[in-house]
């Protein structure tokens, strides 16, 4: 660096003045240094809004290329143990389960309760105590004892072919003969969020043994587009409306530990 030293002035003058520019150099470069800084806080929030933009984008691809399973317009969830269980989520749709997707081998839940739904459990015969229990859960988890904020309700199970469509009987109505065995679930179930972010509902236990982000519910006082809205923001992901398609009829609220 090159000094030009004024003879006109005195040492102290010229000495005054390379210390004046030296102060203005030095203002300079910290006011380069914090627009340096502010630019690169301001492009790394853009970087990880873009992240985000492309995760969001990859999370609709995904929703839009899945295909749904016949059994989806049910009621419906995999058992701990692997088993296929649907149900009915109305009059119709309970004919049409019994009727359509029930064969030898299966087993078939419902309750004493008016309003309850008729679920299957597929090649249930070789499941264990676990799928039973989730399969109660979710016959009660459903059926009006839920709407009604009871903590337990009476499952019975039968073979299919103690199941029968008399004549007379409205529609979603069978006679059950011969035998029934009784399980008494818990009434609370769960919402869980897949790493590909499919949404999944159903019995605690089966929905624990897919993914570890749940959030269990139980029978509460918020209407189910509340919930919802709740169970989204604590998943943080997952489709509002395959949310709710999930959710039991009546009010409900995210359970407390």
């Amino acid at each position: 660096m090159e000094i030009e030293i004024d003879l006109n002035k005195s040492v102290e003058e010229n000495a005054g003045i390379y210390f004046e520019k030296a102060k203005k150099l030095k203002k300079k470069l910290k006011g380069a240094g914090e627009a340096l800084a502010e630019s690169k806080k301001k492009l790394d929030k853009l970087m990880k809004e873009e992240e985000k933009f492309f995760e969001k984008e990859a999370k609709k691809e995904k929703k839009v290329d899945r295909k749904k399973e016949w059994y989806e317009k049910f009621h419906w969830f995999l058992s701990s143990e692997g088993f296929l269980c649907i149900g009915g989520k109305d009059a119709t749709s309970n004919d049409i389960v019994v009727k359509k997707h029930t064969e030898k081998g299966d087993l078939v839940f419902h309750t004493d309760m008016a309003g309850s739904p008729f679920f299957i459990v597929k090649d249930g015969e070789n499941a264990g105590g676990e799928t039973y229990y989730e399969a109660a859960q979710a016959t009660g988890i459903n059926a009006r004892a839920w709407k009604l904020g009871m903590n337990t309700i009476e499952v019975f199970y039968v073979k299919p072919d103690q199941v029968v469509k008399e004549s007379g009987l409205k529609k979603g109505a069978f006679m059950i003969y011969g035998k029934t065995l009784y399980i008494h679930p818990k009434l609370e179930m769960a919402i869980g969020l897949l790493e590909s972010g499919q949404i999944i509902g159903g019995p605690v236990e089966a929905i624990k043994s897919r993914t570890e982000k749940i959030i269990l519910v139980v029978p509460g006082r918020f209407k189910k587009s509340d919930l919802a809205k709740q169970i989204k923001k604590k998943l943080k992901g997952g489709d509002l409306d395959e949310i709710i398609k999930f959710l039991p009829a009546g009010g409900g609220e995210i359970k407390r530990n």
